[in-house]
């Protein structure tokens, strides 16, 4: 293989890792998120929404071939936003300071 072929495969390796990284933090946050709203009493949503959302990302069958995680991310940021939808805008004020005062 030639320079050129190395640097494509090498740029491609490091998307690939890096939309990787970006799945496996949002995963971290709408476990969290999860964790978070039971500890607190508050509905966490339909329960398929949050285990779709983890199946999505783990199972192998996926709109798009897995190095390419776009499809991923947008389950999971589907899944985060119809969690925190869940919660009332006063215990979003309080818990995370995700609204301002």
């Amino acid at each position: 293989m030639d320079s050129m072929s190395w640097t494509v495969i090498a740029v491609i390796a490091v998307l690939a890792a890096t939309l990787l990284g970006v799945a496996i933090a949002l995963l971290l946050r709408l476990v969290r998120t999860r964790r978070d709203l039971r500890r607190a009493g508050l509905p966490t949503g339909p329960r398929w929404v949050f285990w779709g959302a983890v199946l999505y990302l783990v199972l192998p069958t996926d709109l798009l071939p897995d190095p390419v995680y776009l499809d991923d991310i947008a389950v999971l940021l589907l899944a985060l936003r119809s969690m925190r939808a869940a919660m009332p805008v006063q215990e979003l004020r309080r818990g995370d300071g995700a609204l301002p005062d």
